[in-house]
Order: C-alpha cells, then sequence, then structure tokens
C-alpha cells in the first residue's frame, strides 16, 4: 500500500468515527465530553471533602483523586488529539460574536485543563522530598529530583485556584447551554447528547 493510499485509508476512517452529520458531535467527542465533565465534578468534590475525614480515609481519598487525575490527563489528551482530526469537523451552531465567545471558553477551559493535569504531576513531583503520582497503587515516580518547598507551595495554591476557576467558568458554560437549549430553543445542547443526531433529524425533516 502506498503513502497515499495509507492516508486516503486513515482520513476514511476518521471520517467513518466521526459520521458526516456535521449539525451533530461523534460520539467519540461525546464520551470524551462527557467523561471531562465528570471527572472535573469527581475530581473538585474529592479535593474539597477530603480535608473533613480523619486521616485513614483521607488518604484513600487523595489517592483516588489522583488516580482520576491520571485518567483526566489521558482524556484531555485524547480531546486534544481527536480535535485536530478532518473528521471532527462540527458546523457552529451560533455566529458572530456569539461564536468567538463560545470558542473562546472551549479553549480557555482547555488550556485550563491541560495547566491543571500538569500541576497535579508537579505537586507530586516537587519539594524537598519528591513522591511519586499514585494511580490505582502504581507509583510513577518523579524524574526530577529535590526543589524548593516554595515552588512546592506554588504549585499547590495555584492548583487550587485553578480548580475554582474551571467549575466556574464550566458552571457558566452549562448555563449557556440550558439557557440556549430550553429559551432560545435553538438545540445548542442537543449536539452534545448521544440521541441528539436522531431527535435533530426527525426535527429538521419535519421542516418545510
Amino acid at each position: 500500500m502506498t503513502n497515499s493510499s495509507r492516508s486516503g485509508a486513515i482520513a476514511a476512517t476518521v471520517r467513518i468515527a466521526a459520521g458526516s452529520d456535521r449539525s451533530h458531535y461523534d460520539s467519540f467527542s461525546i464520551i470524551l465530553h462527557w467523561a471531562t465533565v465528570v471527572l472535573v465534578v469527581l475530581l473538585f468534590v474529592l479535593a474539597e471533602v477530603w480535608g473533613f475525614l480523619p486521616r485513614p480515609e483521607r488518604h484513600l481519598l487523595v489517592v483516588a483523586h489522583m488516580s482520576f487525575g491520571v485518567i483526566l490527563t489521558a482524556v484531555i489528551v485524547a480531546r486534544v488529539a481527536w480535535r485536530l482530526t478532518p473528521g471532527h469537523q462540527v458546523s457552529p451552531a451560533v455566529t458572530g460574536w456569539v461564536e468567538i465567545a463560545a470558542k473562546s471558553v472551549h479553549y480557555v477551559l482547555y488550556g485550563l485543563l491541560a495547566a491543571q493535569a500538569l500541576l497535579g504531576f508537579a505537586i507530586r513531583w516537587s519539594g524537598e522530598n519528591p513522591k511519586g503520582m499514585s494511580f490505582f497503587g502504581l507509583l510513577i515516580p518523579s524524574p526530577f529530583g529535590p526543589s524548593s518547598k516554595a515552588l512546592h507551595e506554588l504549585f499547590e495554591e495555584t492548583h487550587d485556584w485553578l480548580a475554582w476557576a474551571i467549575i466556574i467558568i464550566a458552571a457558566g458554560h452549562a448555563v449557556a447551554a440550558l439557557y440556549h437549549q430550553y429559551v432560545l430553543k435553538d438545540d445548542v445542547l442537543r449536539r452534545m447528547l448521544p440521541d441528539g443526531r436522531a431527535r435533530q433529524s426527525g426535527r429538521t425533516s419535519s421542516r418545510p
């Protein structure tokens, strides 16, 4: 198989995976989106709760937080890689300044999530006595040597602030999606729901 044939086969596979309906997100994008939502909320709740628990239970929640954080990192990498594929092209649901604002929020969230994931590793891998990152009991050792306590504390503080920033921006994003869906009734939210493609097709076919 020539290089051009191989490239064509890969592109065709991507188009099949993404689907031909440009008014709706493909199944893989939907899975990655909602996996991100669940993981972000779970990680935030774990971090806010463990401070109220005694040490044994707190340790379990910290380990769970790190483990799901590693999974979130993989999901973020997958989302960025998938967005760069030719098959992941969706027609904009809005236009003008609303489209610009929506894209800006998406890019900001991507940037914050990536930074937050990196900070999670940096916290474990920094300080006077660097620790490994735990993934359900499997230790990912630090590739770095000891660093200053001040740097470690800076990573921790930034990690805390970014967590709140992500939650606030994501909540605003969710409110905007609900406003479009139930007030403007333009089916923006349905584009990211598993059954949205079928329902949208039905609505489109019924219009003159």
